[in-house]
């Protein structure tokens, strides 16, 4: 009989060393390890590294939120829209509803076929502001002499007197003056007028003129002539031409925090005398168009249209015309620059914006809590809404120094 030791070939036989019995715990145990020396177990080290770097990061944190803090509100001012149908009266100066007079002025010309030749003998002429800074007025006479600065002389063509005034503040008066000689030379451009019949008087320096547009007409000699067929189609072409650059130039002259309404500008347009072009045969004619136009201030002509509305229940708060688009201005009169008064009717729709003053929207809430504040703010008619921001998120009142709180105005 075969038994199992002559199954396996001995090779492949492995020695079976028997676990050895501890006879404390009554299960088997694995002989002890040669060389293995077990030290003593160390404790276990409290996390101060963690620990510091959780503080560090709720330290960041709170920096950065106080950083980013902020105290704000946001402003939508009210708005009124106002049906408008009345009449006012604006000064230069010294009034509630003050006004200036603004003017610009273009030329345009078109060199087209002459049809001839004429002598002509003409002189020149246009408008001068006198001004007079004196205590008392100064009357002129007809004829009084005004000089260019290259001794061209100019006449009035009728007496006036000048209003008294001061260095800062002189009277002024506008009038028509024409030159001493016929011929082109004549036609100066904007200049200052000196008064030769003063000279070596006191008045010498306290009365002098300006001219904010050229003198025309002046001609001598033989000047080329153009058809009136002709003629007429040019001048009508150049007008059309004139018309959206005196526009343009008239809104760029408008100052700041002023207004003008439509219907408040006036345009002329001037034949100025034809020339002979750099072509033969061909002769530029040419058109001067003024315009002149009367500007408010914003907040003044706003107040004066508040309070002529009635139903407004307007307390003469600050207030300004968002827009002037549907306003009509109609007038009697054109004023020059020497008017002291102007009146007008007003018709349409205004839209008023009430005026928000930042520092006092500020005043009001600072040291208030959120809830206050909203109930402060209610007091204000300026203010239509208002948003209240307070960060970081636990802010519950804003700063007791209004500096520290920011307000913006959100316009419509």
């Amino acid at each position: 009989m075969r038994t199992f030791n002559d199954i396996v070939p001995p090779s492949r036989r492995k020695e079976v060393v028997p676990l050895s019995t501890d006879s404390n715990f009554n299960r088997p145990s694995l002989p002890p390890q040669q060389g293995v020396v077990r030290g003593p177990e160390r404790p276990t080290r409290f996390p101060y590294a963690t620990l510091a770097a959780v503080i560090l990061v709720i330290i960041l944190s709170a920096g950065i939120l106080f950083y980013f803090s902020s105290a704000k509100v946001e402003i939508t001012p009210t708005t009124v829209s106002a049906a408008v149908q009345s009449s006012f009266t604006a000064n230069t100066s010294g009034s509630a509803l003050p006004f200036q007079v603004i003017t610009a002025q273009k030329v345009a010309s078109q060199s087209v076929k002459g049809s001839g030749t004429k002598t002509v003998n003409t002189v020149a002429s246009g408008t001068i502001t006198i001004y007079n800074t004196q205590a008392k007025p100064q009357p002129l006479v007809v004829k009084t002499r005004f000089a260019t600065p290259a001794g061209l002389i100019f006449h009035l063509s009728s007496g006036v007197t000048v209003p008294a005034g001061t260095l800062a503040s002189p009277g002024k008066i506008t009038a028509k003056v024409y030159a001493d000689q016929a011929g082109g030379s004549y036609n100066v451009a904007p200049t200052n007028f000196t008064v030769p019949g003063f000279t070596g008087s006191p008045q010498e320096k306290a009365v002098y003129a300006k001219s904010t547009s050229a003198m025309t007409g002046g001609a001598s000699g033989t000047v080329p002539v153009v058809d009136a067929a002709t003629a007429t189609k040019t001048n009508d072409t150049l007008i059309k031409a004139l018309t959206p650059g005196l526009l343009e130039s008239i809104q760029s002259q408008v100052p700041a925090g002023f207004v003008i309404i439509p219907g408040s500008a006036t345009t002329t347009f001037q034949e100025l005398a034809a020339t002979p072009s750099s072509t033969s045969d061909m002769v530029d004619m040419k058109q001067q168009g003024t315009v002149t136009a009367i500007v408010f201030p914003n907040s003044a002509l706003a107040k004066a249209i508040a309070t002529s509305v009635s139903g407004l229940n307007y307390q003469g708060e600050p207030v300004t015309l968002a827009s002037s688009s549907n306003l009509a201005l109609t007038s009697a009169m054109v004023p020059d620059s020497s008017a002291s008064t102007y009146s007008f009717t007003l018709s349409g729709t205004a839209a008023l914006i009430y005026t928000v003053d930042t520092s006092r929207i500020a005043a009001a809430v600072s040291g208030k809590s959120r809830s206050a504040a909203e109930v402060a703010l209610t007091n204000y008619p300026e203010v239509k809404r208002a948003i209240i921001i307070l960060r970081p998120f636990w802010r519950s009142s804003f700063p007791q120094d209004p500096a520290s709180i920011s307000v913006v105005v959100n316009n419509p």
